[in-house]
């Protein structure tokens, strides 16, 4: 890729040189595989060379459920990693595991390594905080979700920018169609996407208790008529071609990159995807505003994992995982991690070098998940979530979304199933943790 030329030379200059044998070993779980795994193994080789007392080993363990679950599982027969890689949605599970974690601020006071949370993108550090303001897991892979469109194919249908509002995205999905495409738009990762940052975009709770930070006594609201009412829409559309369904997570990523849809709302971090699967031009964009909500966009949330350390491994071991956090977190290493994949630079200073380095300029669009994150100062609808089980519910989620897309259902039910089934998830949650 083009950012290497300027990115990967700083990191190998700063970061790998060194060679001295470590001493102490620090284990690390990830859920990364493919081209990701091997940059991970990149980030660990960079700390392990530049410095001698300390040789983080990374293990792949599968998807991010079965990541969590492993080192749960690890936890209880004392054979632990060091740190663990967990997606967001597991928070909330992972706080309530006391006595197994270690929080990243504790860490590093205990550690004795500077450390200052302001550096970190508010969006980000914010969904990973106690009400106190101590940081809990440390941000690593983060991402939003945005709208990719094929650039090549909006020149064909003569449409002269990027849609703004669903509305336009309905439009421009026709245009398509009448271009001769066979597929408006499609989108991944539907519960993140259309639920969770449908509403932090638009300002509304998913949620009671400030989406379930203030309590665990929480009860999902997503059943609202703007969110309804929007999957109706959708859901409508299908028959025309406006709109496709691909699958929970990433499938339906083929049904953009061959050329398919026109459009495709998911996770900025598809950036490395698109580079090496897409054979036109592509461009990505803020995520459409539903006009009859809101009048303006509130920010988007991030999805992706952190970094949890876990304890009831070796006293001194934890000092080499506190300097590794703080390298890991450097806006070298962010920087380039951000210019390989599409996650966004966690720290404001890795975004300043990112463009520093012309890779905004080079790479138009590829800021836009910053900006959407940093549009506004998170409010209580749009920090985050923190619901208990909400591994589980997402599953629910899209059961009942897919009910709607096979015609099953209506909108208005699905959410209605969707919110009774996961409550009854949050009050079991509720009763094991009190």
């Amino acid at each position: 890729m083009k950012l290497t030329k300027y990115v990967l030379g700083a990191v190998t200059a700063a970061a790998f040189a060194g060679g001295a044998v470590a001493q102490t070993e620090i284990s690390w779980w990830h859920a990364m595989g493919g081209a990701n795994g091997e940059r991970i193994d990149r980030i660990a080789a960079g700390f392990n060379e530049s410095q001698s007392d300390y040789i983080v080993t990374p293990s792949f363990k599968g998807n991010y459920t079965e990541t969590m679950t492993a080192a749960v599982a690890a936890f209880r027969a004392g054979e632990q990693p060091h740190i663990v890689q967990v997606f967001e949605v597991g928070t909330a599970t992972m706080m309530a595991a006391e006595g197994a974690v270690y929080p990243i601020s504790e860490l590093m006071d205990d550690a004795g390594v500077p450390f200052d949370q302001s550096v970190y993108l508010p969006a980000v550090v914010s969904y990973y905080q106690t009400p106190e303001g101590d940081l809990l897991s440390m941000p690593f892979n983060s991402s939003t979700p945005v709208l990719w469109y094929n650039k090549d194919a909006f020149a064909a249908a003569g449409i002269e920018s990027p849609p703004t509002t669903w509305d336009e995205v309905n439009e421009a999905a026709q245009k398509l169609l009448d271009s001769g495409m066979t597929c408006g738009y499609s989108f991944g990762w539907q519960s993140w996407v259309m639920i969770e940052n449908y509403g932090a975009w638009h300002d509304i709770p998913m949620g009671t208790e400030e989406n379930g930070f203030a309590g665990l006594n929480t009860r999902f609201t997503f059943n609202n008529d703007a969110v309804v009412n929007r999957l109706q829409s959708i859901a409508d559309s299908q028959e025309s071609g406006i709109f496709k369904y691909g699958g929970r997570r990433g499938d339906s990523l083929s049904l953009f990159t061959s050329g398919e849809c026109g459009m495709w709302m998911n996770s900025s971090a598809y950036y490395g995807s698109m580079v090496s699967q897409a054979e036109f031009e592509f461009g990505q964009t803020m995520l459409p505003l539903d006009t009859d909500v809101a009048s303006a966009p509130q920010n988007s949330i991030i999805g992706g994992a952190t970094l949890w350390v876990l304890r009831g491994k070796d006293e001194a071991s934890y000092p080499g995982v506190a300097e590794f956090m703080n390298y890991m977190s450097s806006p070298e290493v962010q920087a380039w991690w951000h210019q390989e994949t599409g996650y966004v630079p966690i720290t404001s200073a890795a975004g300043v070098l990112s463009a520093e380095q012309g890779f905004y300029d080079e790479n138009p669009g590829t800021d836009t998940a910053i900006v959407q994150l940093s549009l506004n100062t998170p409010t209580v609808n749009s920090r985050g979530l923190r619901f208990g089980n909400f591994v589980q519910i997402r599953d629910i989620i899209n059961e009942e979304m897919e009910a709607l897309w096979a015609g099953q259902v209506t909108a208005r039910e699905a959410m209605d199933t969707a919110v009774a089934r996961g409550n009854d998830l949050l009050e079991k949650f509720e009763k094991a943790n009190n």
